[in-house]
């Protein structure tokens, strides 16, 4: 999920819970917060944990709060981690660290993410995001985390399937691979991923979890046209326009997004316009 801004560029507790609510009025599993979308590296350590107690007392207690607590460093990602525990979250997603790109060897990452779990008072997921980070969890280390029992899963944001299709067929009992790019979600189900943490979802929930209901009961064909019509709109609001593309799709479909924390910019008239194109089509298939 995004995080909202008021218009002094605050964190807007009452539009996050609005968006929350609306989003757990639909079969979202839950959400994440603080992920990429959600502007983690541009907000402070009190903010982080403000908007995670707003995310948590808007959601059900059914439902699964998942946070971001990724930091570049294991002490700090240790005590992200015990925060948000401690404000309610059921698991926590680590990012890998990335400023010293060069030492983040195999070695160093399993040490990183094992020290992790070992401290964190709630399952830890992996984070693999290679586009943003440059710092890439390959199949053999990945393997040897998996076997961690406080290690429940990894989130795979790119469209390499044959890397997340390792993760699935190396994966043990209890350990959950899911997709975290949409316009790879329908392959993605069908190669095993438990799941997806999709940006787009933020803005039609319902196509998703019908996607993947398809795909649960074997309409292959369904959920097959399902993922060629949300695709264009799902790489417009993540690779072409990112957050601020994101958050002006949830304004136009009647959710909170407003505008990212600088220095990211709003989105231009031109690109609003070619986000609106592609998303009113889905829109009307929400409620077809």
């Amino acid at each position: 999920m995004p995080t909202v801004f008021d218009a002094a560029g605050e964190v807007d507790a009452a539009a996050i819970r609005a968006n929350v609510e609306r989003w757990m009025r639909t079969d979202l599993v839950g959400v994440l917060a603080l992920g990429s979308n959600g502007e983690a590296s541009a907000l402070d350590e009190d903010e982080s944990d403000r908007v995670v107690a707003i995310a948590r007392d808007a959601m059900p207690r059914g439902r699964t709060l998942l946070v971001g607590t990724g930091r570049e460093s294991t002490r700090q990602t240790i005590a992200a981690s015990r925060r948000a525990a401690a404000h309610g979250a059921d698991a926590v997603l680590v990012r890998t660290p990335f400023f010293f790109k060069p030492q983040m060897t195999g070695e160093a990452l399993t040490a990183h993410y094992t020290a992790v779990a070992d401290a964190s008072p709630v399952p830890v997921v992996l984070y693999n995001m290679p586009h943003n980070t440059g710092v890439i969890l390959t199949p053999p280390v990945v393997r040897t985390l998996a076997q961690h029992p406080n290690i429940i899963g990894i989130k795979e944001t790119s469209i390499e399937l044959e890397r997340l299709g390792q993760f699935v067929a190396n994966a043990p009992a209890g350990f959950t691979v899911l997709c975290g790019a949409a316009p790879v979600i329908f392959p993605a189900l069908v190669s095993g991923a438990g799941g997806g943490i999709l940006a787009a979802a933020n803005v039609v929930p319902e196509l998703f979890t019908r996607l993947r209901d398809h795909v649960v009961a074997g309409r292959y064909s369904d959920a097959l046209r399902l993922q060629q019509q949300v695709t264009s709109f799902a790489r417009l609001v993540t690779t072409v326009h990112s957050v601020a593309g994101l958050k002006a799709a949830m304004d136009m479909a009647g959710l909170r997004g407003g505008v990212p924390r600088a220095p990211m910019a709003p989105v231009a008239a031109g690109a609003a316009a070619e986000i609106r194109s592609a998303l009113e089509p889905l829109l009307a298939l929400v409620h077809a």
